[in-house]
């Protein structure tokens, strides 16, 4: 029973969250005293408003995801957990991580439920609106990043801010290519905006976004110079992405790292290599 309530929280998507600990970790500050310290409370708030998100848009599509191979032995989707009780522990996790928040900062508090309405509006009406559904994805993504820079007193380059913004839209698009490909006539039935896509255009702009990406993120290590020797690993890493999504083999951005040995291979290079090339 409690495995079946921890599968509803999506611990594993919490990896996304650790976009909280950019800002520090790649201005060379990561391993000063007390910042991994500090940053346990807000990534715990995270973490809880997070999973509040997730647990309402299961609700949300209990239905649709009947018609989906896998998301139809999710707790809610299957049944094995109640409406009622998915809604009280969404609205609990909710206020717990916006009280820790609010503990932590005013400015923590207000980007952290600037991200809950962002996940409330996209699980309730806006993920059926093509384009800025990929858009509000983006916007969590963006404000986890804004929210490390805030909690760690550090800005954000232009180039970072661009890069995670249009990595966010390329991997996004992956997912739903992916989704698209898997189920087939049956995609509009599990997702709407699958069904109002033309034809071509989830492809042309993952490809777009893709290429958009590696610029940006080039400018960004250019400007940091001693990081120009990962742009390789970005590309190498952006290809198998779309090989993974064009093969079949799942677009779930989270799922991909853990799941493809050499995409995991690539992450811990990138993560060794700004080691390597940033702290002393």
């Amino acid at each position: 029973m409690m495995a079946t309530y921890l599968t509803i929280l999506r611990p594993v998507q919490w990896l996304k969250n650790l976009m909280l600990f950019f800002p520090p970790f790649l201005v060379g500050q990561m391993f000063m005293p007390g910042v991994l310290i500090t940053g346990v409370p807000p990534f715990g708030a995270l973490c809880l408003v997070s999973s509040a998100g997730y647990i309402l848009n299961d609700l949300v599509d209990r239905d649709k995801d009947t018609h989906h191979p896998r998301k139809r032995l999710r707790p809610i989707a299957s049944g094995a957990i109640g409406v009622s009780g998915a809604r009280m522990i969404s609205a609990l996790l909710l206020t717990s991580g916006l009280v820790l928040a609010g503990s932590i900062s005013s400015r923590f508090l207000l980007l952290l439920a600037c991200y809950a309405a962002v996940s409330m509006l996209y699980s309730l009406l806006l993920k059926s609106v093509p384009v800025v559904e990929l858009f509000c994805i983006s916007a969590g993504f963006l404000i986890r990043l804004q929210a490390g820079g805030e909690l760690f007193h550090v800005p954000i380059s232009p180039w970072l801010f661009l890069t995670v913004f249009l990595l966010a839209v390329f991997l996004s698009t992956g997912k739903r290519v992916s989704e698209l490909h898997s189920l087939g006539d049956m995609a509009g039935k599990h997702r709407t905006s699958l069904s109002l896509y033309p034809p071509g255009f989830l492809d042309g702009t993952m490809y777009m976004t893709g290429s958009a990406v590696l610029v940006t993120y080039a400018m960004y290590a250019l400007n940091k110079q001693s990081l120009i020797y990962s742009v390789p690993l970005c590309l190498f890493g952006l290809l198998r992405y779309m090989f993974r999504v064009s093969t079949g083999k799942g677009g779930d951005p989270t799922e991909s790292l853990l799941k493809d040995p050499l995409l995991f291979v690539v992450g811990v290079l990138w993560v060794l290599m700004v080691v390597w090339s940033i702290y002393p």
